[in-house]
């Protein structure tokens, strides 16, 4: 294991000193001190642990290839930016474009997420992005989705609250969105469907919820079908029409 202080080194020095370490066959790797350092665990691949202990700047495991991230705080824009696989856990909350052009691996998000998560996100074979999100999204989650899984658990909400913002899954052409919580069809966007989830849908993304429940050591209450919703594009083409004809 190797324990690096980070405080008032730049960022390039710390993921210097990280991928120095990585590439050397270090598997356990803890960062003091990290506030605002950028592109932590950047293009990382095999197995391993990073764990971060503050706050990380932008773009927190982009391109990584299979390492597992932890955060122990709150993490800032970008996580997991066109991510292949790995994991990336939260244990606070995250801000915009989580999840950008993730094309696999997983994010887990304890607390609340910002705008446009999930965007560009997608799927390709194998590969399977995965996001889930303990608490509430800003608006346009899941933005030009095109693969993957989104779940919002809105955990610890009242009943009459949104965990989602507006413009939800607007123009996404691919995926799947589970929402547990209030949703209108005013918060939804153009050419999107909306249907309650059925025991077997909840049965599939149970694997899911009791990973990261354990992940983030909480107990999840118990999720009923009807407390649920799915979306899911009419078509895979929604502007199709702006561009052909």
């Amino acid at each position: 294991m190797k324990l690096l202080d980070c405080q008032g080194k730049h960022y390039r020095e710390v993921n210097a000193m990280v991928e120095e370490w990585w590439n050397a066959g270090e598997r356990e790797i803890i960062l003091e001190g990290i506030n605002g350092h950028r592109y932590i665990g950047r293009a990382l691949s095999g197995n391993g642990y990073i764990e971060v202990r503050g706050t990380p700047g932008d773009d927190l495991g982009i391109f990584m290839d299979g390492a597992t991230v932890r955060v122990k705080g709150n993490a800032q824009d970008g996580t997991g930016n066109t991510m292949n696989s790995g994991k990336i856990i939260i244990e606070g909350d995250a801000r915009d474009i989580t999840g950008l052009s993730m094309r696999g691996g997983k994010i887990w998000v304890r607390g609340n997420i910002g705008y446009r998560t999930g965007i560009h996100m997608k799927s390709y074979e194998d590969d399977y992005p995965i996001i889930i999100v303990g608490g509430t999204t800003g608006d346009f989650l899941g933005e030009y989705m095109a693969g993957g899984l989104i779940l919002v658990l809105g955990l610890e909400l009242d009943d009459d609250v949104s965990p989602v913002g507006k413009f939800i899954a607007s123009g996404m052409h691919g995926g799947t969105i589970f929402i547990r919580g209030k949703l209108t069809e005013k918060q939804v966007g153009k050419g999107i469907g909306i249907e309650k989830v059925s025991e077997e849908q909840l049965a599939e993304i149970s694997n899911y919820l009791e990973e990261y429940s354990k992940d983030l050591g909480i107990s999840l209450p118990h999720f009923a079908p009807p407390d649920w919703v799915q979306l899911f594009p009419f078509t895979s083409r929604p502007y199709g029409r702006l561009y052909a004809y």
